[in-house]
């Protein structure tokens, strides 16, 4: 509650579900505080996978929540979604409006399995209707982990500062063998092709080595990056699931 010095009358600030994380991330405060707050965390880990342990095999795909429908962005989307189903693998967003909701929407239409991390925003927070499976976050880092812990690749449409920052977090785990051999396509090449000059810049300046964009492709083609999935994706899964789960009645399976 905030009192404003103007007028004698009290302005309330509303806050998100996940105001919490704001007042973590400006240093420390009471061991109590931390505790709970630590325990707040655990527990939505907890939920995220019980809610995600069979969500299957999933392809990540970040790209802008203010996509409108009918856009070319949009409908590049939608077809990118249906390419990642009929490769059997589940596509998994941020579970918002416009690209995401084009991706989940293109899963659904081709008979594939559509789920969704969503997160609580000032704007562009609601869950779009193409999710057979949703789970909400308060926390902007519980929501990171989830999405690549059941990811075996992420396909980055055209977006803003956020989906950069999942891009980076991707290439980042990917070079630090964090994950290793995933496959990580910008669709869009005229939106993506600027970084380049970028990465060519770094592996001139011994930043990074020519090895760690390996595994990035760059296309406009969505046949182009199926093939750079299926290539990478379906081995990568196939080597590391040895062991299936069976579902337990007492969990609520």
């Amino acid at each position: 509650m905030i009192i404003d010095n103007k007028t004698p009358q009290l302005v309330v600030k509303k806050e998100l579900p996940g105001y919490e994380e704001k007042y973590f991330l400006e240093g420390p405060r009471s061991r109590l505080k931390e505790l709970f707050f630590s325990i707040k965390v655990l527990f939505e880990f907890i939920r995220g996978f019980r809610v995600l342990h069979f969500a299957g095999p999933c392809i990540a795909v970040f790209g802008s929540a203010r996509v409108k429908p009918g856009s070319d962005y949009y409908e590049l989307g939608r077809k990118t979604g249906a390419g990642i189903a009929g490769l059997g693998f589940t596509v998994m967003t941020g579970g918002g409006p416009g690209i995401m909701e084009a991706a989940n929407r293109g899963a659904k239409e081709a008979g594939g399995k559509s789920v969704g991390c969503n997160i609580s925003l000032p704007k562009e927070q609601v869950a779009n209707n193409y999710l057979d499976l949703r789970f909400s976050c308060k926390y902007f880092f519980v929501r990171k982990v989830l999405m690549f812990k059941y990811s075996y690749g992420f396909v980055i449409l055209p977006g803003g500062v956020g989906t950069l920052d999942e891009f980076s977090e991707a290439l980042t785990l990917i070079q630090t063998h964090k994950i290793l051999n995933f496959p990580l396509v910008l669709m869009n090449r005229g939106y993506w092709e600027p970084l380049m000059p970028l990465f060519h810049k770094m592996i001139e300046n011994y930043m990074i080595s020519p090895d760690d964009l390996q595994y990035i492709l760059i296309t406009d083609s969505i046949d182009d990056a199926m093939k750079h999935l299926h290539k990478y994706a379906v081995e990568q899964y196939h080597a590391k699931r040895i062991k299936e789960f069976r579902r337990i009645v007492l969990f609520g399976e």
